[in-house]
């Protein structure tokens, strides 16, 4: 028995150092074998060199970000929760600090320093709605103005990329919408909080001419003359529907008129005074934070709306006015009816017209009925 005992030890013994050695030669066999074969690389993926260093690069920068990026755990988050109700509206749970609660239309790149992307930044805003057949027309209104004023066309015919044959279209910004109206686009893209950027916005028809007009001329008269709401004379020979607007050829600006008998209840209201049209209105920032309530989202048109802006500043017989000195023409093309429906063997002009009649009675309706309401609500019935 003592014999087998001893055997069975030595067999143990000789299983363990095989299971060592085979361990062993495992190793060095399969280094070898490793190193035999060409390393794994991108480079054995057959990427164009242009593609291959973007790649990489990207790799890099991404590597680099995530081990410098501080980890977002809960012990980054401040110890007291947050809860600020004079933020704005949604906003209550986050610092005030990182709240940013208007924005702008500047151009910004996608790479470099943010604080290094505009070499100037525009002060006023002008919008035109525009069709391409007007493209020539615009193209002259565009140059009158600055690099201090940014550049908004709104396109209802649905036609971009054909303004780039003009340079300055390049650096402006384009909406395209395919048949609505200037007010429509105003309502959806040029929400105060938005343009608060620039000190005037100018919201233009495409149809406008501007062989008098200057406007850097146009900003230093109505910052003197306190005009928050205003617009350029016009012509009295082309387009013409209200004397308010009439250009006068003796003064720089105008605030009163006199009207048809029986037009004006009083002299300090629409259309005598308090008064511009809507085809060329230029609003200061503050007044147009009023402006942009007021307009409905159905009523696309925005007829009447002329005849309310002087509910959003005080007094509005001293600021609204208008700039005889800088006065355009009013060429009267009726582009915005090309954009109607044939209903009932009438031409589509007719359907635009008539829903532009509707929409006034409609906002002076329902303007009554707010003032009704506010002062039922005051208990001034």
């Amino acid at each position: 028995m003592g014999t087998i005992h001893r055997s069975g030890v030595f067999k143990k013994t000789n299983d363990k150092a095989r299971l060592v050695i085979a361990t062993i030669l495992g190793i060095v066999i399969g280094f070898f074998i490793g190193v035999s074969f060409p390393s794994v690389s991108f480079y054995k993926i057959h990427l164009p060199s242009n593609l291959r260093s973007s790649f990489d690069a990207s790799i890099a920068n991404d590597q680099d970000f995530m081990v410098r990026s501080p980890e977002r755990t809960a012990d980054n988050l401040p110890k007291v929760p947050i809860y600020v109700p004079t933020n704005p509206r949604g906003a209550e749970l986050l610092p005030p600090g990182i709240v940013v609660p208007e924005s702008d239309l500047y151009l910004r790149r996608l790479w470099g320093e943010p604080s290094e992307d505009l070499k100037k930044k525009p002060k006023y805003l002008v919008t035109f709605t525009v069709g391409f057949d007007q493209r020539n027309n615009i193209d002259k209104c565009v140059k009158k103005f600055s690099e201090d004023f940014q550049i908004l066309l709104f396109h209802y015919d649905g036609r971009t990329t054909e303004w780039d044959q003009f340079e300055w279209s390049k650096n402006a910004i384009h909406v395209s919408v395919k048949k609505q109206t200037k007010w429509w686009y105003a309502k959806r893209f040029l929400h105060p909080d938005v343009v608060s950027a620039y000190e005037y916005i100018f919201i233009w028809d495409e149809d406008l001419g501007v062989e008098h007009f200057n406007a850097e001329r146009y900003i230093e008269l109505v910052k003197k003359h306190g005009l928050e709401i205003s617009q350029p004379g016009l012509e009295p020979n082309n387009g013409l529907t209200w004397q308010m607007t009439k250009r006068r050829g003796d003064r720089e600006v105008h605030k009163f008129t006199e009207e048809k008998p029986g037009w004006c209840s009083d002299p300090h209201l629409p259309p005598c005074a308090a008064f511009v049209e809507i085809m060329a209105p230029v609003f200061s920032r503050e007044a147009w934070r009023c402006v942009w309530y007021m307009i409905q989202n159905d009523l696309v048109h925005g007829w009447g709306l002329d005849f309310a802006l002087r509910r959003c500043v005080e007094p509005a017989h001293e600021k609204i006015g208008v700039v005889d000195s800088q006065w355009i023409i009013h060429q009267v093309i009726p582009s915005l009816g090309s954009q109607g429906k044939s209903e009932d063997g009438k031409p589509p002009w007719e359907g635009v017209r008539t829903r532009c009649k509707k929409e006034w009675s409609m906002f002076q309706n329902r303007l009554a009925n707010a003032d009704k309401a506010y002062l039922a609500q005051l208990g001034k019935e």
